[in-house]
């Protein structure tokens, strides 16, 4: 196995008084300076590698570092925006609510009263049973305001919503149609269970009073009907309400049934 000389022992060889004539010295001195100059160049080529290698290294951590904050304030952007959007869904839902509610007993309102009540006809016109309508008033509601104040009629009113809404089922819908007046919207209820409803309605209005300096008893009045199939909504709610005027009429606190 043959080793390889270094430079210094090629250089010793080279300045040999006895080689001074051979032949091959010039050569041998070209190729050792052609080596030298070779592997100075490599080493640059190192040199600038590992400086490449340096800078693109430390580029790419920044750039690590950038993605990592950059992506940090990603999430804190989605998590902000994800809280901005369950509110957004909280406060349409709360103006939906107050879109369709009534703010003073939270009972729905006309609107929602006509959207169930569309909902009702469309049902009827596929072939379901008909449906009641029920105008109720609070008797002598006025008096009550005169006397004891608005705050005073308030609490009746929302005694009274609370009242009715506790002797419903879970698909009939009282609504507040105006002032002191409600309607009951009865599904697939014909005009004999209807009654049975109302009369059960009206009597634990009875059992309710106005406390203040005198307790007041409270009672209301109610009209009755049932939807007569293809007639046109209005006048099934004219029906009841003219059926709740002659209630009143007739002396307040009982029930008019008026069939068609």
């Amino acid at each position: 196995m043959t080793s390889r000389l270094t430079d210094e022992e090629l250089e010793r060889l080279l300045a040999d008084p006895q080689q001074r004539h051979n032949p091959l010295l010039p050569a041998l001195e070209e190729l050792l300076k052609r080596d030298r100059e070779q592997r100075e160049r490599l080493e640059r080529l190192l040199r600038i590698s590992d400086c490449s290698y340096d800078m693109a290294r430390s580029q790419t951590d920044d750039l690590l570092h950038q993605y990592d904050r950059q992506l940090r304030r990603l999430e804190k952007i989605t998590r902000i925006s994800d809280r901005y959007q369950r509110s957004l869904l909280e406060l349409n839902e709360q103006l939906k609510k107050a879109a369709l509610r009534d703010p003073l007993t939270g009972l729905a309102n006309r609107r929602l009263l006509m959207e169930r009540l569309g909902d009702e006809l469309e049902r009827c016109r596929r072939g379901g049973a008909p449906f009641s309508l029920v105008m109720l008033d609070a008797d002598h509601f006025k008096r009550i305001n005169d006397a004891f104040g608005h705050d005073a009629g308030d609490r009746v009113l929302c005694m009274l919503a609370d009242t009715v809404c506790r002797q419903l089922r879970g698909y009939d819908l009282c609504a507040r149609w105006g002032g002191e007046e409600f309607m009951l919207l009865l599904p697939e209820t014909g005009l004999e269970q209807a009654t049975g409803m109302v009369e059960r309605v009206m009597q634990a209005v009875r059992s309710l009073t106005l406390e203040g300096d005198r307790q007041i008893p409270l009672s209301v009045s109610a009209g009755l009907t049932s939807y007569l199939p293809d007639e046109h909504v209005d006048l099934t709610i004219n029906r009841a309400d003219g059926a709740l005027l002659q209630a009143k009429h007739n002396g307040r606190d009982r029930l008019l049934v008026v069939p068609h």
